[in-house]
């Protein structure tokens, strides 16, 4: 189905995008930074492939992953605040100087993105990233110019899945739930969509983990952003 389909023959008049794994596959820079930090903390490294199945919910939730080497790091998690701490630090660091530098972006997103600039769109990224990698991001990537707004996961006090930055986004872009759409790749978007009452897609080369992303309640679930045109 095309987007123009999810509003009754006509395009979005805003449409809200996650970041990593939905336009830009940004886990090469991820796990090497991941990597940095455990090895600076003496811990062998995870590895691209846990990486991609980590990223998702955030900054913070990411490091604990890595750190109890587990997508489950609750029920193994230290709760040592001094390690998980020096681990965001270093992480952070890392990050910092890796951001964009093996990442790309995925085939489809410009020409989705330059078709719905065409049509008058209001575009905003809506990202669980922390705010400060989301624009040298963007820039690092060509794809800052097509974006009104963007909402990091530390820009307000919530993150997805709950539905606020969505929320937010819609209002500060002058959209409304019968106009406004959601394209993600996880569950925190899908279900951050259906909160705030909005149509949601999905796609499926992003980094779900769990149940497949098919079966987790988008309005349409596509392999290419292009196909959305």
């Amino acid at each position: 189905m095309s987007l123009k389909g999810l509003f009754n023959a006509r395009w979005p008049g805003v449409a809200l995008f996650d970041l990593d794994g939905t336009l830009v596959d940004s886990a090469p820079d991820l796990a090497a930074a991941v990597d940095q930090m455990l090895e600076h903390l003496s811990r062998p490294a995870a590895g691209i492939n846990k990486v991609r199945q980590w990223v998702g919910n955030g900054a913070a939730i990411l490091v604990r992953r890595a750190l109890a080497d587990s997508i489950d790091w609750e029920p193994v998690d230290a709760k040592n605040d001094a390690l998980f701490n020096d681990a965001m630090a270093i992480f952070y660091h890392a990050y910092t100087q890796l951001n964009g530098r093996h990442s790309v972006v995925y085939d489809g997103v410009e020409d989705c993105l330059a078709h719905l600039a065409e049509q008058g769109c209001r575009m905003a990224v809506v990202t669980n990233k922390p705010e400060q990698f989301v624009a040298p991001l963007l820039e690092h990537m060509g794809l800052e110019h097509w974006f009104d707004l963007t909402i990091g996961g530390d820009t307000l006090t919530v993150k997805k899945p709950d539905p606020a930055p969505l929320l937010h986004a819609m209002e500060a872009l002058k959209g409304t739930p019968g106009t406004t759409v959601m394209v993600g790749d996880s569950a925190a978007d899908i279900n951050a969509a259906l909160a705030a009452g909005i149509p949601c897609v999905a796609v499926r080369y992003g980094y779900n983990y769990g149940p497949p992303v098919d079966s987790l309640g988008a309005d349409t679930v596509v392999d290419s952003l292009a196909e959305l045109l």
